[in-house]
């Protein structure tokens, strides 16, 4: 049920922490491991490209289809058990074994296999530790909370790809590191993080809501679309990255590795700036369906600019566009989605449901990315449609009311 009483610091230390782990090790692989693997020779460099998204986007739906389960059978924790501990655990420990399994892996078949259970772990976990932004904080607290996902989000890609280029290791040895962050500090947050056992009398009171009423409700509803669209911008700006360094622009395999890291640190700091900013001023204003589509707006001029001067030092800009842009957008938009959460007794299955239209967008955005690559022999069309579905998206989240403040 939701809290009135504000969270420590404590608590928000852990909290972070806990997400610095899981954006750790499932958007290093995403970055730079799984297209290291997965690459082809200069020649049929396409097929690589292809391969890549089909991989990306096979785990995506497995996510999205773990993520609602797994915060539903929360929710109905039966009385006197703990409700998200479990399930975070389990998610941990499922991601974990999964990356190390990942890292043994050879060709797209056997990689694919493996990443589906690091995608379902990741969706498991997520969304137990999403629901206790509704189960725990007011809503004075949520953008502060939302604010720790987002810029943890960044903070992730730079240790992670950091991790790896500085320490010089190899593809597997990537990924046991992964496995061994996830495992330490997965399990330890979801140990310390409070998750008081469940009991009918605390539970709230089921209301005669229709299954997936969530669903019906029109403000949800268009929040969950505009976030979905917004996300699959994003995913077409970054997921192909490196191929685009390495075939769009010609860069040397450690040439582009190393300036695949310096976008990301340009990326991770402005994502954190916007994220902490416009997580302060929605808990302070309420305004966040405005500072939403706003971020919407910057996050296309991103595309917009990479795809009209294809250069290195442009994509550096558009980084930093898209950093300003999703980093707003992705604190504020999971703030508002928790602001217009209908019932209580859903949090953690609806909050799934909200962590899947990121994951949804991670798995389209790679694969439609693939399909406008090999359409034009290039990049420049997905850098145009990222811009055009950004857009789309602060159109869709428009439609959604913001909700009276408790």
């Amino acid at each position: 049920m939701s809290s009135t009483t504000r969270a420590g610091a404590r608590w928000m230390t852990i909290f972070t922490l806990a997400w610095l782990a899981i954006w750790t090790v499932q958007l290093t692989p995403v970055q730079l491991l799984l297209p290291l693997q997965l690459d082809t020779p200069e020649d049929d460099w396409i097929r690589g490209v292809v391969s890549s998204g089909l991989v990306l986007g096979i785990g995506g739906l497995a996510g999205i289809v773990a993520g609602p389960l797994a915060g539903a059978l929360s929710d109905r924790a039966a009385p006197g058990r703990h409700r998200r501990r479990p399930w975070a655990l389990g998610g941990v420990w499922l991601t974990a074994v999964c990356l190390v399994l990942t890292g043994f892996a050879s060709g797209p078949w056997m990689v694919g296999a493996a990443w589906v259970g690091v995608s379902i772990g990741v969706a498991v976990s997520s969304a137990a530790f999403t629901a206790l932004i509704a189960d725990q904080l007011p809503t004075t607290q949520r953008g502060a909370a939302a604010a720790a996902v987002g810029s943890s989000q960044a903070v992730g890609i730079v240790v992670g790809v950091g991790l790896v280029v500085l320490l010089g290791l190899d593809i597997r040895a990537g990924y046991l590191l992964l496995a061994a962050i996830i495992a330490v500090i997965g399990t330890a947050a979801a140990l310390i993080l409070p998750d008081p056992p469940d009991s009918a009398a605390t539970r709230p009171k089921r209301r005669g809501r229709k299954t997936l009423a969530t669903l019906r409700d029109r403000d949800f509803a268009w929040m969950l679309s505009g976030r979905l669209v917004t996300n699959i911008g994003n995913a077409l700006g970054t997921a192909l990255f490196l191929f685009f360094l390495l075939h769009g622009l010609g860069q040397p395999s450690a040439m582009a590795q190393d300036n695949l890291l310096l976008l990301i640190v340009v990326y991770t700091v402005f994502v954190v700036i916007a994220s902490v900013v416009t997580g302060i001023v929605s808990d302070r204003t309420g305004k966040r369906r405005t500072l939403a589509v706003a971020a919407t707006v910057v996050q296309a001029a991103s595309g917009v600019a990479i795809a009209l001067v294809p250069t290195f030092e442009m994509t550096m800009v558009a980084a930093a566009l898209m950093g300003l842009g999703y980093g707003a957008f992705s604190t504020v938009g999971l703030a508002f989605a928790a602001d217009l959460l209908p019932d209580e007794q859903d949090h953690a299955r609806d909050l799934g449901i909200v962590n899947v239209t990121a994951a949804l967008g991670q798995l389209i955005g790679p694969v439609l990315g693939a399909g406008l690559v090999a359409l034009v022999g290039g990049f420049w069309l997905v850098f145009v449609a990222a811009a055009v579905l950004s857009l789309a998206g602060g159109v869709l989240t428009a439609c959604a009311r913001e909700p009276a403040r408790s």
